[in-house]
């Protein structure tokens, strides 16, 4: 499968608050729709961190609660809700309002979307933040290289081995 001549374009400010990564996967949309949807704990976090899934109620208003869990022993719980669950192209998050429509601290609106490009996939994942200096917290805790190895991951799982 063959991508655009500029396949993966590097993360930046698309408009006010918002960071966003995006990558050419030479795979079909419904191989990495059911990757990117069903196979989180496989490539959410950038190694050596792992997430553990610990509810999905994959629909708009549904609960998400995961785990982060990094290399020495770090529990970094993820609570909030989907915003939106379009099936085979796109859901988002938010940790703004947790189970119960529970007000939180709000950090983000984090968007994971995919389009057909060419004889593969656009994934597309950005994060729109409320505040400036949560935008720029993010960016200096690594938003760039954690989004784009997640990224490749989620790649590498969709793409068939070289040859």
């Amino acid at each position: 499968m063959t991508g655009p001549a500029n396949e993966n374009t590097p993360p930046h400010h698309t408009h006010h608050h918002e960071l966003r990564v995006t990558r050419f996967i030479a795979a079909p949309p419904e191989t990495v729709w059911q990757a990117m949807a069903y196979r989180q704990e496989e490539w959410w976090c950038p190694a050596p961190w792992s997430v553990r899934i610990d509810e999905q109620d994959a629909r708009a208003g549904g609960i998400t609660r995961m785990t982060m869990l990094g290399p020495q022993g770090e529990e970094v719980p993820q609570d909030g809700l989907f915003l939106a669950w379009d099936e085979g192209r796109r859901f988002a998050t938010t940790d703004a309002v947790t189970g119960d429509l529970r007000p939180s601290g709000p950090f983000m609106i984090g968007i994971w979307e995919i389009a057909p490009e060419g004889e593969g996939t656009r994934y597309t994942a950005t994060a729109r933040h409320w505040r400036e200096e949560d935008c720029r917290a993010h960016a200096d805790m690594g938003f760039e290289q954690g989004w784009m190895l997640a990224a490749d991951q989620l790649a590498a799982l969709c793409e068939p081995p070289a040859r």
